[in-house]
C-alpha cells in the first residue's frame, strides 16, 4: 500500500479498524503474565478466529498481533532472538484470517483488506528522563519494522502511545526503512493531556508535519471522553484522524471486569465521533466483532469530511503549541541564548557546564519570549554535542519551542532529530551547501524553516534581486512537499548609515511577504542602527513601522523594555486580538527607566549584546517557593530548593555538600528544603503546569540527594521511620512507569519502600507484606484485562489479617473500581499515593 492508496481509501468511506485483541483472547483462554505473541503463536486458532471475525465484521485495516513483538518487550521473555520468525509468522497469521473470512463470505473476495504492522511503546523510558537513548530507541523500531515489511504488511501503525518523543522515534524509524503510510495513535487522559504531557493540538500538528498518514487518539476512555480530543485534532489536522475507543468504562460484574457499552450504544457514540471529524474508526479495549458490526452499519452511508486546510503555522514543544499568526500577536524569538559576545557562557560551554543556558532560557521565558534561538557556534567546544546537549536540557527546562541556529547542517540535524516537538530551522538561505541540504531536512524533520535571502553571491544588490531569492528558495520548499505555512522569511536588515533605504527596502519585503506571498516574516533589528548614537530609539522605532508592515516576529532579547513595549503598545493601537491586555500587563509588572545607554544595552541582533543572566533567576513563578531554614518559611536563598523544582540533578550534590559545610544539619536540609521543593513540585503537577517528566525530573533530583544525606540520617535519627510500604505492578501486567514513580516519591518523603517490580504475583505481594510487617500495599495496573489481581490481593490480605491498608491505583482505575473490590484508597497520580499514604497512616 502506498500513500496514494491510503489516501484514496480514507476518500472513499468511513474506514473501519478492527477490535480488541488482548481482552478477546484472554476470553479464549490466555492466562495472564505470558508473553502475548508467544501464546498466540502457540494457539494460532484463537487469533486467526478472532481476526476472521472482524474481517466478517467490516473491518478495512486488520492490526497484525505484533504489538509489543519488539526487541525489548521480547528480552523480557527470553525471546529476542526469535523476533524476526516471531513477527513474520504473527503477521502470516492475520493474513490467513483475511484469506479465511474471503472463502466464507465470498463477496469479501474483491474487496481489499489490509493489514497493518502494530507497534507500541518498549516500556523503557528515554533520556533524560530514564537511561534509554533515542537513537537506540529509533534502532529498536527501525528492527521489527524491517521484519514487518519483509512480511508484506501493508501499512504500519503505532498505538497505544503515551510520550510524543516515542511516538517521533517510530516515524522517523519507518521513514528511514520503508515506504509504507503510518498510522499514529495516543492515549490522552480525561485532562487532554497524554502522561507526559501533551495535548491533542500539540500531538496532530507534531505527528502530521514529521509524515503521519493518521493522527488520533485510541484507548483509555470510551468514546464520549474522547470527543474535545478528536474535535481539537481536526481542527488542526491536515490528515485523517483516527478514534479507537475502549468500550466505554470497566466495571466489576459478578467478579469480572467488564466494559460498560454494548455493541448498539457504543457504534452510535463512536458515530458521534465521525460526526466529531474521525475518518478512521474501530473499537478498543473490551471492543468485540460484535461492536465493529454494529459500528460498520451505523457508518457506512457518510462520506468522510476530508476538507482538511488548516493554514496554521506552528512550532512546538512536547506540551505546548506556539501559533505564528500573520494577523495575531507579535512574537519574540529570544536572542540570548548565544555564547557570542558573552565570555562568561563561552567559559560555561567550555566546561561542559549548562547552567548559564538554562539561566538565560529561564529570563526569557519569563520576560516574554515565544520561541528561543539557540546557538552554540563558538571555538573549543563540540559544536554538535553541545547542541545536542543543549537541546536535550532546555526540552526539560523550559516549555517555549526552539529555533535551532547554525551554520553548520550537520548541526542543525543532530539538533532536530532529537528534540521531542516541532522546531524552526534559523537559517535556509541560497548558499549551495544550505539550499540543497537543509530544505530534504526540514522536510524530513518537520520544521519550520527562516528564509534568509541571501546567495552565494552575498547579500542582494536590490529589492528586484531579494524579491527573487525568495521565490527561488520558496518554489524549492514547495517542490519537496512544504507549504507557505511553513516558511518564515527574513526581511534581511542593512545599515540606515550605509544604506538610506535600508528600513525602507526591509518594510517592503515584510508587506510583499505578506500581502503577495502570504508568507510570515521575522528579523533581526540590531544592523538597522549600527554606527548611530542612542540605537533603542532607531530600533523601536523601525519596529514599530516594521509591525505595521505586517511582521510576525522578531530575534531580540526580551528583557530590553523600550523595545518590547513599543511591540506591544504597535500591537495595541493595530486593534489586535488581547493586545489591550497584553500591553497592559507588561507595562504595569516592569515599570521601564530610558537612560542613554551604550550599544551593549540597546543592541537588538540575534548575535549581539554583552550582558549575561545571573544563573539563581525566578523558576518562572516558583521562584518565590524558596524555604528558609531557620524558621521554614519561604524564601529564595535555598538552591536546594531550586534544584529540586528545575529537576537540576547534575548539581545539586555539590549544593547539598556545601550546604553542609556551611553548618547546615542533614535533617533541616530534608525537612526545610527537600520536602519543601517535593509540596511544590507537586503543587504544580496538580495545576498541569508541569507533567510527567517534570516530576520524575524532580524527584530523581531530590532522590539524589536523600540517597546521599540517608547515612547521616540514619546515624541521627534511627528511630525515626514513617512506614514500611510493600508495592508492585500486579501479575499479569509488565508496566511500571507509573509504579515507579510512585515508589520514588514515597522514598523520598522518608518511607521504607520495598519495590517488587512488574508482574509480581498475589502470594508474593502478601508474603512479603507479612515478612516486612508492611503497614500499606500498594498495587499498580495499566490493563484492564489485569485488573482483576487487584481483587485477589485485597482478599488475600483481609484473610491473611494483615495489618496492612491497600491502595491502588492505574490508568485505567477508578475510585468506583476500588470501592467495588474494598481497598482502603485510590490515588490518581504519584503525587495524590504521597497525600493518600499520609492520610490512611495519620502522618
Amino acid at each position: 500500500m502506498n500513500h496514494k492508496e491510503f489516501k484514496d481509501l480514507c476518500k472513499s468511506k468511513i474506514v473501519l479498524l478492527d477490535g480488541a485483541t488482548g481482552s478477546n483472547l484472554q476470553e479464549a483462554g490466555m492466562p495472564t503474565g505470558v508473553c502475548p505473541e508467544d501464546w498466540i503463536l502457540k494457539n494460532p486458532d484463537a487469533l486467526v478466529r478472532l481476526q476472521k471475525e472482524y474481517v466478517l465484521a467490516g473491518t478495512d485495516i486488520l492490526y497484525s498481533p505484533t504489538f509489543t513483538a519488539n526487541r525489548i518487550k521480547l528480552e523480557e521473555y527470553g525471546l529476542a532472538d526469535k523476533m524476526e520468525q516471531m513477527n513474520a509468522e504473527l503477521i502470516g497469521l492475520s493474513r490467513e484470517a483475511i484469506q479465511l473470512a474471503k472463502e466464507e463470505k465470498p463477496e469479501l473476495k474483491c474487496k481489499k483488506i489490509y493489514v497493518a504492522g502494530d507497534l507500541t511503546m518498549t516500556g523503557e523510558q528515554l533520556y533524560p528522563i530514564g537511561k534509554l537513548m533515542f537513537e537506540d530507541l529509533v534502532e529498536v523500531y527501525k528492527e521489527q519494522i524491517r521484519y514487518m515489511a519483509a512480511a508484506g504488511v501493508d501499512l504500519l501503525v503505532v498505538e497505544t502511545m503515551m510520550s510524543l518523543q516515542e511516538c517521533r522515534a517510530a516515524l522517523i524509524a519507518a521513514k528511514e526503512t520503508c515506504d509504507l503510510p503510518v498510522m499514529v495513535t495516543m492515549t490522552f487522559n480525561e485532562d487532554g493531556h497524554t502522561m507526559y504531557g501533551t495535548d491533542a493540538r500539540t500531538a496532530v500538528t507534531v505527528l502530521q508535519s514529521l509524515g503521519a498518514a493518521a493522527v488520533g487518539v485510541n484507548c483509555s476512555t470510551g468514546p464520549d471522553q474522547m470527543r474535545d480530543v478528536v474535535m481539537t485534532m481536526r481542527r488542526y489536522a491536515s490528515v485523517p484522524i483516527i478514534a479507537k475507543p475502549n468500550a466505554g468504562l470497566p466495571i466489576l460484574i459478578d467478579g469480572e471486569t467488564v466494559f460498560n457499552l454494548g455493541p448498539q450504544e457504543f457504534a452510535l457514540q463512536v458515530k458521534g465521533l465521525v460526526m466529531d471529524g474521525a475518518t478512521i474508526v474501530g473499537g478498543c479495549c473490551g471492543t468485540t466483532p460484535e461492536h465493529i458490526r454494529e459500528l460498520a452499519n451505523g457508518v457506512k452511508e457518510i462520506t468522510p469530511n476530508l476538507s482538511y486546510n488548516p493554514k496554521v503555522r506552528q512550532v512546538t514543544t512536547e506540551r505546548k503549541t506556539v501559533e505564528i499568526d500573520l494577523n495575531g500577536k507579535f512574537l519574540i524569538v529570544g536572542e540570548r541564548i548565544n555564547p557570542t559576545g558573552k565570555k562568561n557562557l563561552q567559559a560555561e560551554l567550555k566546561e561542559g557546564k549548562l547552567d548559564l543556558v538554562v539561566s538565560m532560557a529561564e529570563e526569557q521565558e519569563e520576560n516574554g519570549a515565544s520561541i528561543l534561538d539557540v546557538n552554540m557556534g563558538m571555538n573549543g567546544i563540540d559544536e554538535k554535542e553541545t547542541m545536542i546537549s543543549v537541546v536535550y536540557e532546555l526540552s526539560q527546562a523550559v516549555n517555549l519551542p526552539l529555533c535551532i541556529d547554525s551554520s553548520h547542517v550537520d548541526v542543525i540535524e543532530a539538533a532536530l532529530r532529537i528534540y521531542p516537538g516541532r522546531a524552526l530551522i534559523n537559517s535556509i538561505s541560497l548558499e549551495k551547501e544550505k539550499f540543497e541540504k537543509l530544505i530534504p531536512i526540514a522536510k524530513k524533520y518537520g520544521a519550520m524553516f527562516i528564509l534568509l535571502p541571501l546567495s552565494d553571491k552575498g547579500l542582494p544588490k536590490n529589492i528586484d534581486e531579494k524579491k527573487q531569492i525568495i521565490h527561488t528558495i520558496t518554489e524549492a520548499a514547495y517542490a519537496q512537499g512544504l507549504t507557505k505555512e511553513d516558511i518564515v522569511v527574513d526581511g534581511l536588515v542593512n545599515t540606515i548609515g550605509a544604506n538610506k533605504l535600508a528600513a525602507i527596502e526591509t518594510l517592503e519585503t515584510i508587506r510583499y511577504c505578506k500581502e503577495e506571498l502570504e508568507l510570515a516574516t521575522i528579523v533581526g533589528l540590531s544592523n538597522i542602527s549600527f554606527g548611530l548614537p542612542e540605537r533603542q530609539f532607531v530600533n523601536s522605532t523601525f519596529l514599530a513601522l516594521a509591525i505595521h508592515e505586517g511582521l510576525t516576529m522578531a530575534i531580540a532579547n526580551p528583557s530590553q523594555d523600550l523595545l518590547v513595549n513599543t511591540a506591544f503598545a504597535t500591537d495595541l493601537l493595530c486593534n489586535k486580538e488581547e493586545s489591550d491586555l497584553r500591553y497592559i500587563n507588561r507595562v504595569t509588572s516592569r515599570p521601564m527607566t530610558i537612560t542613554s545607554g551604550s550599544a551593549n544595552n540597546t543592541n537588538m541582533g540575534k548575535s549581539e549584546g554583552n550582558s549575561t543572566a545571573s544563573a539563581n533567576v525566578s523558576t518562572g513563578g516558583t521562584g518565590k517557593q524558596r524555604t528558609d531554614s531557620s524558621n521554614g518559611q519561604a524564601t529564595n536563598d535555598s538552591v536546594i530548593y531550586t534544584d529540586v523544582i528545575k529537576g537540576n540533578r547534575k548539581n545539586i550534590l555539590d549544593h547539598v555538600k556545601e550546604t553542609l559545610a556551611a553548618g547546615e544539619e542533614p535533617a533541616t536540609i530534608v525537612d526545610t528544603m527537600l520536602i519543601p521543593a517535593i509540596n511544590e513540585v507537586g503543587n504544580l503537577f496538580d495545576k498541569q503546569i508541569y507533567f510527567l517528566p517534570q516530576l520524575i525530573g524532580s524527584a530523581e533530583t531530590m532522590k539524589t540527594a536523600i540517597d546521599y544525606l540517608e547515612p547521616m540520617l540514619q546515624s541521627n535519627q534511627s528511630d525515626k521511620k514513617l512506614g514500611t510500604i510493600v508495592i508492585a505492578t500486579v501479575e499479569g501486567d509488565i508496566h511500571d512507569i507509573g509504579k515507579n514513580l510512585v515508589a520514588l516519591m514515597l522514598k523520598n518523603y522518608g518511607y521504607d519502600v520495598i519495590d517488587l517490580g512488574k508482574d509480581v504475583s498475589c502470594t508474593k505481594i502478601i508474603e512479603t507484606a507479612k515478612e516486612k510487617d508492611a503497614d500499606i500495599i500498594a498495587l499498580s495496573a495499566l490493563m484492564t484485562t489485569t485488573m482483576l489481581e487487584m481483587k485477589k490481593v485485597v482478599s488475600a490480605n483481609r484473610k491473611a489479617g494483615l495489618k496492612a491498608k491497600v491502595i491502588i491505583g492505574g490508568a485505567v482505575i477508578t475510585q468506583s473500581y476500588a470501592d467495588e473490590i474494598e481497598a482502603d484508597g485510590y490515588s490518581t497520580d504519584a503525587q495524590d499515593a504521597v497525600r493518600l499514604v499520609k492520610r490512611l497512616m495519620a502522618v
